[in-house]
């Protein structure tokens, strides 16, 4: 079933699809895809518009975060001009809890999975903490997938790549999986506290509930563990879509020089500095008016080309070449190997190998000869 947003609505899944309230007048549709592992996997969909995708991070539940002070003003806001589509990352959630394989490869896996069941060829995507890496990694290895990245409090590198100590990083996952489930919140409340320091007793009485109904504590331990080992650092320079970064300056969860490294890693981007303490913004902050403002003017703008997200025609380039395709394509119709051309433009010999399939694919060519051909008769050469 196609909708009229131009989004391919994919039949029922192997579990029924819902809908529950929604902040303001708005209602949210739950449904389920299965993961390449048979994991099920719970997203939502609400708005209208363009495509926007919220990359998994820690400590979400589609349902129980719908109305919350913490997250609603987020989902209310985005969902005004975008077709809003979030998940529970496996292990928590409404996702299925008990997983043999909780690993940063199944969390980006498990976005493929869903973008895929979802029906978008291209999307814009936004990565929070955690989903920042997430989206980075999915960004970089699916040219052509993702229209713009939007990354907010984010980080390249987990605790344990970054140079916090091992044993208090240890303690930490100790305490969560005996902590965690108790009715006593002082445990969670350690949590909360670093997350949003500067958040009222009644948002960090529900966050503490967040903590504590999201999943585990095993699984809780589990995911701090896998993320204290994240490193995408390697893979940010090929990244070709222009991207947005936003972190608050006294952010205590996050420190505010991850956000500066991916923004000075990443090509093209543009770093927004915002002020506050509070990993997650509250929308009483100053700072959160800022930046639905840029968020909003970055996702809208169309200083890239992009016209229509869900349509596909979203680029002026012929065939719908991606600004990166056109440097690669150029460099093709010079005569350079995929080895000269991943040297020059400072990104893997198999980003360029996608590439160049890419390439070869939207512009009907069968070998390098044909698209250097296309090069010259568009002018691209």
């Amino acid at each position: 079933m196609v909708t009229g947003m131009g989004i391919v609505m994919p039949f029922p899944a192997t579990r029924p699809s819902f809908t529950n309230k929604a902040p303001g007048s708005m209602n949210q549709e739950i449904r389920f895809c299965t993961a390449p592992d048979g994991v099920q996997i719970a997203y939502s969909l609400v708005g209208d518009g363009p495509p926007l995708v919220k990359a998994p991070n820690w400590l979400t539940h589609l349902e129980f975060e719908w109305s919350s002070p913490v997250w609603s003003h987020w989902w209310e806001e985005l969902a005004k001009d975008h077709t809003l589509v979030r998940f529970d990352q496996r292990g928590s959630g409404l996702s299925e809890r008990n997983v043999a394989d909780q690993s940063f490869d199944t969390w980006v896996s498990d976005l493929g999975a869903v973008v895929d069941h979802v029906g978008l060829d291209r999307f814009a995507l936004l990565g929070i903490s955690q989903g920042g890496a997430i989206a980075a990694s999915y960004t970089a290895h699916n040219p052509g997938r993702v229209s713009r990245m939007v990354l907010y409090g984010a980080y390249g590198r987990g605790p344990a790549k970054r140079g916090e100590r091992p044993e208090e990083i240890e303690a930490l996952q100790t305490l969560t999986r005996t902590g965690w489930g108790r009715d006593d919140p002082a445990y969670r409340q350690l949590f909360t506290s670093r997350f949003m320091p500067g958040a009222t007793l009644e948002q960090m009485r529900w966050f503490n509930d967040l903590q504590r109904v999201s999943t585990s504590g095993e699984n809780a331990a589990n995911v701090m563990a896998v993320s204290a080992q994240i490193d995408v650092l390697p893979i940010l320079g090929d990244i070709d879509v222009p991207t947005l970064v936003l972190h608050a300056r006294g952010d205590a969860q996050v420190p505010f020089e991850q956000g500066r490294q991916l923004a000075a890693l990443i090509p093209g981007s543009r770093f927004v500095l915002l002020e506050g303490a509070n990993h997650l913004i509250l929308a009483s902050e100053p700072g959160w008016e800022k930046t639905i403002k840029e968020v909003r003017a970055f996702l809208g703008s169309s200083d890239s080309g992009d016209r229509d997200l869900a349509s596909g025609d979203d680029l002026p380039t012929p065939a719908g070449l991606t600004p990166r395709e056109v440097e690669v394509l150029r460099l093709i119709a010079s005569g350079r190997s995929n080895r000269d051309i991943a040297e020059q433009l400072f990104i893997t010999s198999n980003t360029v190998a996608n590439h160049v399939k890419n390439i070869l694919s939207k512009t009907g060519s069968a070998n390098r000869t044909e698209a250097a051909a296309f090069a010259v008769e568009n002018g691209l050469a």
